[in-house]
């Protein structure tokens, strides 16, 4: 008799337990319930394994593959999702298969699968900027206007600084690119005319900042730092962080950008004039009416370079080489490119542990035995000269090995190529040898 057979009968009886039953033959409550329904509907036959073959299949018409081959073939970048969209108003709901179903079309028929590119984890996370206006220069909001080109088709990327105290627009520069020397060069210009600011607020975008970066820094934000200025990240994907720059975008946009200039140096002229005008004439109501330039004073901080790398008495300051990486400890520690041409101070903490420091910035700890070894290429002293004996140079020659008693190589020529004893001429006689001492008995 079947297990099975012999469950159902079991339970049948008058009294029976089926929980205890389940137990006792090893399965789930709902696996004998099924049992026992089938048995109850189809006697012993539905006992025996069915097929699990869907009952109803539902089928899609040659018609509905085709039209869904099509709309994809006319919009290679949508999905399965929209392209059912697309079908529902074509056909009723019940001939529109599933997006699951669409999907398989798409696959069987050797469309190419849409893939998102995988976004890398920041290691720095960006908390909402809070800084304190409450003077001019206290900060300086930075950012890049999206490029747009002019009508003979040279690429313009404005450059935008703002005193967040007096809306007073230090710069609209017209670049070609957003370069990192271009942008410092702009940069030592505006120190060197209005001085330094306290901090300045930049968004995560090159060549301000790198997420991926230890405290999020770049060269060119590494070098704010090393002029005394703080600099403030706006979050990755909030520009509402910077939202009164972003409204000074938006009115360049229709002023601007709209009407194009004919090349990129009548579009500075443009630019030009129209940050005199939102200066000087434009008033503010944020401002109570006023215009930016009654508010805004030059900085007394002046531009002096690079502040001398200081740190307390216990750090250990190494440079930071042009890879970005220090020597310390016998190993390569590495701290970022943008750090290249600085210096860092390493605070020993508990072995092998050392924390990381760019002036006053914090960058985090590093652990020794995970960073790998320095390389170092030794140069061995030169070796003392040393008289071969007779008898091995009388071996070497036997077994056709040049002698080792010279200790100093012979002259090369210009090409680098063994050059050959010069022949005697006339005039330049060869100096007579030396005649050799006689040896004794």
């Amino acid at each position: 008799m079947d297990l099975r057979e012999e469950f159902v009968l079991q339970a049948k009886e008058p009294g029976a337990n089926v929980a205890e039953l389940c137990r006792e033959h090893g399965i789930s409550r709902k696996t004998g319930y099924k049992w026992l329904l089938r048995f109850d509907a189809l006697g012993v036959q539905g006992l025996r394994d069915m097929s699990r073959r869907p009952r109803r299949p539902v089928q899609t018409s040659g018609e509905i593959v085709l039209r869904v081959q099509e709309q994809r073939r006319a919009h290679l970048r949508w999905g399965p999702k929209k392209l059912r969209v697309l079908l529902l108003r074509e056909f009723a709901q019940r001939e529109v298969p599933s997006v699951k179903t669409i999907a398989r079309i798409l696959e069987r028929l050797g469309e190419p699968k849409l893939r998102r590119a995988r976004r890398r984890p920041p290691l720095v996370q960006r908390a909402v900027p809070d800084a304190t206006v409450t003077a001019p220069n206290d900060l300086w909001t930075v950012d890049f206007k999206g490029w747009w080109k002019t009508r003979n088709g040279e690429r313009c990327e404005p450059l935008t600084v703002r005193d967040a105290f007096s809306r007073f627009v230090l710069c609209m520069k017209v670049l070609a690119s957003p370069a990192r020397d271009a942008v410092r060069t702009v940069f030592e210009r505006l120190f060197q005319q209005w001085g330094l600011p306290r901090a300045i607020q930049v968004d995560n975008g090159s060549p301000f900042g790198c997420t991926r970066a230890r405290a999020g820094l770049t060269q060119l934000s590494a070098w704010w730092i090393a002029l005394g200025i703080k600099v403030i990240f706006g979050r990755p994907g909030h520009p509402e962080d910077n939202g009164a720059h972003e409204r000074l975008h938006g009115d360049m946009r229709f002023e601007l950008e709209d009407p194009s200039s004919e090349t990129r140096e009548t579009q500075q002229s443009a630019c030009d004039l129209w940050v005199d005008e939102f200066n000087q004439v434009r008033p503010h109501e944020a401002l109570q009416m006023r215009t930016p330039s009654e508010l805004y004073a030059r900085s007394p901080r002046p531009y002096r370079g690079k502040r001398p790398a200081r740190y307390p008495g216990g750090f250990d300051v190494r440079p930071v080489a042009w890879h970005g990486a220090i020597k310390y400890a016998n190993r390569l520690v590495y701290v970022g490119g943008g750090y290249a041409g600085f210096s860092v101070g390493v605070e020993r903490l508990r072995d092998p542990l050392v924390r990381l420091w760019f002036y006053e910035l914090d960058l985090g700890e590093v652990d020794l035995s995970s960073a790998p070894l320095q390389h170092r290429r030794h140069s061995e002293p030169a070796a003392a000269a040393k008289t071969v004996p007779r008898s091995s140079r009388a071996a070497g020659k036997a077994h056709g090995r040049r002698s080792s008693s010279r200790t100093s190589p012979r002259p090369r020529s210009k090409r680098g190529f063994l050059s050959r004893p010069a022949p005697e001429r006339a005039g330049n006689p060869t100096p007579p040898e030396r005649p050799q001492a006689e040896r004794g008995p």
